[in-house]
């Protein structure tokens, strides 16, 4: 996914900062992008050169002013052609499947504390999902359609982190 895709996403949703896209990106559980706010502010002047964003500046008092992105209509078009496009498989491929392939060289102990942190670590990831999920800060909630996908989407990542759970206990099982 193409940090500016999902940029559009969030404005066809409200106009905003930069600051609010970068905190909203961060705190997504499915909007993957592993940059740096830089790519944010250069994506933004990037889709205000194509014409799929406008900003308009907003001068504050006692803060620096700000300047407020909105969708153009020709950024709403290349967003609806993205969603209609071909969609990804998803990423299957887990570095710790990699480490855990290499695992016979540890002892029983080794394994199973390597098991231990594996699974306390899952575990977290599974509450805070949980916890983003009740919050639900950043979910549009235009229509019942809407509401509906991102519901789905919350309980896709919660259902992968509890089918981990689940995994990594059956190997437990199957170790003993």
């Amino acid at each position: 996914m193409s940090i500016k895709l999902a940029i559009l996403g969030l404005l066809s949703w409200k106009p905003s900062t930069g600051y609010d896209l970068k905190k909203m990106i961060e705190d997504s559980s499915f909007m993957h992008w592993s940059g740096n706010n830089n790519q944010i502010y250069k994506s933004l002047v990037q889709l205000l050169e194509d014409g799929w964003v406008t900003h308009e500046v907003q001068h504050q008092e006692s803060s620096p002013s700000k300047k407020i992105y909105t969708i153009t209509d020709k950024g709403l078009a290349e967003l609806r052609n993205w969603v209609d496009s071909s969609p990804e498989l998803p990423e299957l491929k887990k570095g710790f499947l990699t480490q855990l392939a290499w695992a016979d060289q540890l002892n029983s102990k080794e394994l199973d504390d390597l098991l231990s942190r594996y699974e306390a670590e899952i575990s977290l990831h599974l509450a805070l999902q949980e916890e983003k999920k009740r919050r639900s800060l950043y979910v549009p909630n235009r229509t019942e359609r809407e509401a509906c996908l991102w519901e789905m989407i919350a309980e896709n990542i919660i259902s992968s982190y509890r089918n981990e759970l689940l995994w990594v206990q059956q190997l437990r099982q199957k170790l003993v």
